[in-house]
């Protein structure tokens, strides 16, 4: 088995000349062996004749990567997108009982690895094409044995949540009603509709209901199926923190003797609430990904942000990412930068209200708050985006903005948008957020989290004295949210400005903040600011409300949800302590 793979994206390297150069340098093809080669105009280099002499690398080194695999690794890929593409070893694998989770960055075949377990993939070995019997050969003496053997026998119904809800619209339509009708299987509809709190928009039409419903929605349907093994693929992007919660503890409840359900997910906070056991998936995003074995949940999370494999000798990470016990939070002494009085806004049938607070320089502040509640419509206010309809806001300072919604239609290449943060910021954002290899995509050619990453590097690398970010963590990965709580925090540091996040994550909140704004109400009807207060102060009147409680792990410092109704749980409402210091 080759030791070493090679990966072209055609798609980046268009120049043919640029290519018949970097043919041409190849040391294996100048001492007349063929390593790189043309089929037409694309262009492919064989693993087996490569020397990995990193030539080709240095020359297009975002659109060729050759790359040592580990020495462990005595199998051939599970499935292969084809020559010189993404390649994914191992698998993680359901077990009956219990809640399995998935956790590792983007593009490192998480949903490949889901897919083929659901059956919605073909995998191929590395070939052209697999059969059961033949991952039952490949799979031998293992738990995916047992799982193959029993999908071939039919004896394993499968149910698939996708990652991308937002694609429901454009692949159903009527209702919401008629399409989860058209799905129950088990009888279930008008329980499952109470669950997911879904009575409201029955309704309402597919193509018309907000990112979070259609992530409930998806859940529902995926449910209502007959199933004995579920899959979920971020089951809580577009969800706030109550939601999640909620969302947490429904899905939990499906695990029994004879069911099993697997979860990809990125808030650490919920994979921790919501999962039994995980498996980390690591490797190079685009390149090839490789499934650990199963650990515990709190195990396997401090592994992987401890970034080393013990069992497989494994260092996938040059360093650990750290949590810290927090120092004893500082009363505001900088000067004021924005303060507020009597806000209102009225929104259609939505009040919202912000009675009095204030933002002075140096505060880092967080902003929580279930969807539809006036989060975006009163940042927006502050930023001088919207006017409020009565009530003062007292600006001092210069705001950097970035909305919730992201602009993707231009055709400007990445590196002329964000020319000022390259010249001026380069180690403090662009490499951190690992934008250079973006630098000469077109915006309107970027996923979901590139489009994120672009739009912080450019609200942050303005020059201004307040920065205002809405929902900065949506479509990042575990790695990529806490890089950029830390880069806003020593960002906001170095300048000496202020910031005010919304955000649904807690992890990446209480990571990023000193202080808290909280918002209650009831959801597109009224909504009222509260705060700015102490993360103790905040924390608690928020996770009262939710009715949960949160420690620290002892190992890794990160915070962690107590199970409900555990002793922890139970001492710390006692003592009125929902927040760890």
């Amino acid at each position: 088995m080759t030791k070493r793979i090679a990966v072209v994206d055609n798609e980046k390297l268009r120049d043919m000349e640029k290519k018949k150069h970097i043919q041409s340098l190849c040391p294996v093809n100048r001492a007349g062996t063929e390593c790189m080669y043309f089929q037409g105009t694309d262009f492919f280099i064989d693993e087996g004749t490569c020397i990995g002499c990193g030539i080709c690398v240095k020359r297009a080194p975002n659109a060729i990567w050759v790359i040592n695999l580990p020495e462990a690794l005595d199998k051939p890929p599970v499935h292969r997108y084809g020559q010189n593409k993404f390649a994914l070893y191992n698998l993680p694998i359901p077990l009956f009982g219990r809640v399995t989770g998935i956790v590792g960055r983007n593009g490192i075949g998480k949903t490949t690895a889901l897919k083929i377990l659901a059956g919605m993939l073909q995998p191929n070995l590395g070939k052209e094409e697999a059969s059961y019997d033949d991952m039952i050969s490949f799979f031998k003496g293992t738990e995916a044995q047992k799982f193959f053997e029993r999908l071939k026998n039919k004896e394993i119904t499968v149910s698939y949540k996708p990652q991308q809800v937002d694609l429901i619209p454009k692949q159903a339509s009527g209702s919401v009603k008629e399409l989860l009708q058209k799905v129950d299987e088990q009888g279930k509809f008008d329980e499952i509709v109470k669950e997911l709190e879904l009575e409201r928009i029955l309704d309402n039409d597919v193509s018309k209901i907000s990112g979070g419903e259609l992530q409930r929605v998806a859940i529902a349907a995926t449910v209502l199926k007959k199933a004995n093994i579920y899959f979920f693929d971020e089951p809580t992007s577009f969800l706030d923190i109550k939601q999640r919660i909620k969302v947490s503890k429904f899905i939990r409840k499906l695990a029994d003797d004879k069911t099993a359900v697997m979860v990809v997910e990125h808030d650490l906070i919920i994979l921790d609430y919501m999962t039994d056991d995980v498996h980390i998936m690591y490797g190079k995003e685009g390149v090839y990904g490789i499934c650990s074995g199963i650990k515990s949940t709190r195990n396997g999370i401090n592994v992987y942000l401890a970034g080393y494999l013990k069992e497989e000798n494994m260092r996938f990470r040059d360093k650990p990412i750290k949590f810290t016990e927090r120092a004893e939070e500082r009363k505001a002494t900088g000067d004021l930068q924005v303060g507020w009085q009597g806000i209102t806004k009225k929104l259609g049938k939505f009040d919202l209200e912000a009675t009095q607070g204030e933002i002075h320089k140096d505060d880092v502040i967080g902003v929580l708050g279930e969807n539809g509640i006036g989060k975006t419509s009163f940042v927006r206010i502050l930023a001088g985006v919207d006017k409020s309809d009565s009530g003062e806001v007292d600006t001092h300072v210069t705001v950097s903005y970035k909305p919730q919604y992201l602009e993707s239609g231009s055709d400007e290449l990445v590196s002329t948008l964000l020319s000022d943060a390259i010249s001026k910021y380069s180690n403090q954002i662009i490499k951190p957020l690992n934008i250079e290899p973006l630098f000469e995509r077109k915006i309107n050619e970027l996923s979901g989290g590139e489009l994120q990453r672009v739009a912080i590097a450019l609200c942050l690398s303005k020059d201004a004295q307040l920065y205002v970010m809405d929902e900065p963590s949506a479509y990042l990965d575990v790695e990529q949210r806490l890089t950029i709580s830390k880069v806003i925090r020593d960002l906001m540091e170095d300048k000496g400005a202020s910031s005010l996040v919304v955000d649904h994550d807690l992890i990446f909140l209480d990571n990023l903040s000193e202080k808290l704004m909280v918002f209650d109400g009831e959801p597109a009807l009224r909504g009222k600011a509260k705060g700015p207060f102490t993360m103790e102060e905040g924390m608690t009147m928020f996770l009262t409300d939710l009715d949960i409680t949160f420690r620290r792990d002892e190992e890794s410092l990160r915070p962690r949800v107590n199970k409900s109704g555990s002793v922890k749980d139970r001492e710390q409402k006692d003592k009125g302590k929902y927040y760890y210091r």
